[in-house]
């Protein structure tokens, strides 16, 4: 890789890969078949966007010694070909009545220069099979390529010469005297001016007399109406050079824009070629250019420095796509927020109104504190409590700590599994309403219902709710030096304790078992009370309340980032516009300014 004299312009062709390659990654992949005219529009600007900074710009940024390429561009039987080997010195590119002559694009280039150009230079994107390589009559550090027609009837034709002008570093536009009118060149010659690529127009088989200059003063008139003649611009009448070098004037001068003219019949007589008398001007130019490695690198840097100007509208267009798709982005972001959040609210509303734990689950837990010894315990005092903690707690009865931590969970997921798939049904439904969301729908039908591993994701961080109330029973019980021992014997039974209380003060009991529910919250509330006191046991409750509603927050934010990570932020995209426009506002300042 060669060190450039203006390292500015090839940064900046890697500031625009970059951020090409960063929108490619936040969107993903676009254009589906069913996607509206604007979104397929939208894609296919970012992805030539895309393929044209990396594929095109970035190959001759990072070698701005690689071979010059130059580009003889026309329309069918111009005489393209006729030029090429005429430059060429002997045939290689083959002429004749048949249209098109020229399907793939004939290279003539040295050995030395074709491995550089295959390898990472400038012709390294452009199909292999479609480039035919001549190396007789080639100037080393020059390549010149003899593209198809423009007008070919077949598109990959004219694909291919798209392509090849993209990546041209000079282009010997060539017509003729009855088809330089015609629509489609001027439509090419659109592309070269925005993209400022030095321009040589040859028009070819001039007639005689004074119709030659009525003819090239026409074409100059066409040139400056569609605003490629410039103010550098040198003419060149029939077959004789402007004044002042024409070998030098683009090497210098790239943005002036010269026409030659060709006689009509000077050829050379076995008819490949034209006379060399006839564009000794152009030869004269590549004899220059391939004597002067410092020139080549000027017009390749000049040629570079247009091209990355050009792309100004397309680079301005994506980032007003990108600000379009930033409202679309943050309206589905929106609807997924505001659906979850509503069924994060009926959860907490179920838990203060009761539906959650099962009959049989409180049953249990009614059957251990209502037992006999535990009852007349309560009876004869808060002493005694005290007294039979550890026999309480050693399960005299056993206590069903594993049966009710287990049914609690078993129950506490469900309930969070089936508002969870209600919300993934109402964002889904909601999103199918809308271009962009119906896509990213159809994609995955998982969207319509929770997670697969929800259930499993709860019962996991209930198991971490319920041990760090075991950790608050712990923590509280060995401050009190009378129950501390009591308390260490039987922390998870005094966490089911806290936690059924916990159910009990938010209502989370369904209407079947209210009856129990209210004997058993009082008869946890009292034990409760006798271990800890009841200013601790209201803070331990209140902690566990606030743990229980952080992690069904956290549970239902984890199911909305399933569709947060389909669409990116409006932010990212808003910021990603700006940069954009920030690397053509640096691409518009003046060199060293």
């Amino acid at each position: 890789m060669s060190t450039p004299s203006r390292p500015d312009l090839v940064a900046r062709v890697d500031r625009l890969v970059a951020l090409a390659v960063r929108r490619a990654a936040l969107l993903g992949p676009e254009a589906v078949e069913d996607a509206s005219d604007a979104s397929r529009a939208a894609s296919q600007r970012g992805r030539e966007l895309l393929e044209h900074t990396r594929s095109y710009l970035l190959p001759r940024a990072r070698d701005l010694d690689a071979p010059l390429v130059v580009l003889l561009l026309g329309p069918t039987g111009a005489g393209k070909s006729t030029l090429m080997n005429t430059l060429a010195g002997l045939p290689v590119s083959r002429t004749g009545v048949l249209r098109p002559t020229t399907r793939d694009a004939v290279v003539l280039a040295s050995v030395d220069d074709q491995t550089s150009l295959r390898a990472t230079g400038p012709l390294s994107s452009v199909a292999a099979h479609r480039l035919e390589w001549v190396e007789r009559g080639a100037r080393p550090g020059i390549a010149i390529i003899d593209a198809p027609d423009i007008d070919s009837v077949e598109h990959a034709n004219r694909h291919l010469a798209d392509t090849l002008l993209e990546v041209a570093d000079l282009c010997f536009f060539v017509t003729t005297a009855t088809r330089y009118a015609d629509r489609v060149p001027w439509d090419v010659l659109a592309r070269v001016e925005q993209r400022r690529l030095p321009l040589v127009v040859v028009v070819n088989r001039l007639p005689a007399g004074s119709d030659a200059s009525a003819v090239l003063d026409d074409v100059r008139r066409l040139l400056g109406r569609s605003g490629l003649t410039r103010p550098e611009a040198a003419a060149a009448d029939a077959g004789m050079a402007p004044s002042g070098s024409l070998a030098g004037s683009l090497a210098v001068r790239p943005a002036g824009l010269e026409v030659i003219g060709v006689a009509e019949g000077a050829l050379h007589p076995d008819g490949t070629a034209l006379s060399r008398d006839a564009v000794e001007a152009l030869m004269g130019r590549l004899e220059s250019l391939a004597a002067d490695a410092g020139a080549r690198r000027s017009l390749a840097e000049q040629a570079l420095a247009g091209a990355v100007a050009g792309l100004t509208p397309l680079v301005h267009m994506v980032a007003d796509d990108l600000e379009h798709q930033a409202i679309d982005a943050d309206a589905l972001r929106r609807v997924a927020a505001t659906d979850h959040a509503e069924e994060l609210r009926l959860m907490r509303e179920g838990l203060r109104r009761g539906n959650v734990l099962r009959e049989e689950v409180v049953r249990q837990w009614h059957s251990f504190v209502g037992a006999d010894q535990i009852t007349r315990a309560f009876s004869s005092g808060i002493g005694r409590v005290r007294g039979a903690l550890a026999a309480i707690f050693r399960g005299s009865p056993e206590a069903p700590v594993a049966a009710v931590q287990k049914g609690a969970t078993d129950d506490l997921s469900t309930f969070v599994v089936a508002h969870a798939s209600d919300a993934a049904r109402r964002t889904a439904s909601h999103w199918s309403a809308d271009p962009l969301g119906a896509r990213l729908v159809a994609n995955d039908a998982g969207l319509w219902t929770a997670s697969a591993d929800l259930g499993e994701a709860t019962r996991a961080a209930l198991t971490v709710w319920m041990g760090a109330i075991a950790s608050d029973v712990a923590v509280t019980g060995a401050d009190k030096r009378g129950v501390a021992r009591g308390v260490s014997l039987g922390v998870n039974a005094g966490a089911v304790t806290v936690m059924l209380t916990v159910f009990a003060h938010t209502g989370g009991l369904t209407g079947a078992e209210v009856g129990i529910a209210a004997g058993t919250a009082f008869l946890n509330q009292k034990l409760l009370n006798a271990l800890f006191g009841e200013a601790a046991v209201l803070e331990m409750i209140s902690r566990a309340r606030d743990r229980l509603d952080q992690t069904l927050e956290s549970l239902m934010e984890r199911e909305r980032e399933r569709f947060d990570r389909l669409v990116p932020s409006g932010e990212e995209l808003r910021a990603l516009a700006g940069d954009l426009r920030g690397a053509m506002e640096a691409s518009s300042r003046p060199h060293g300014g």
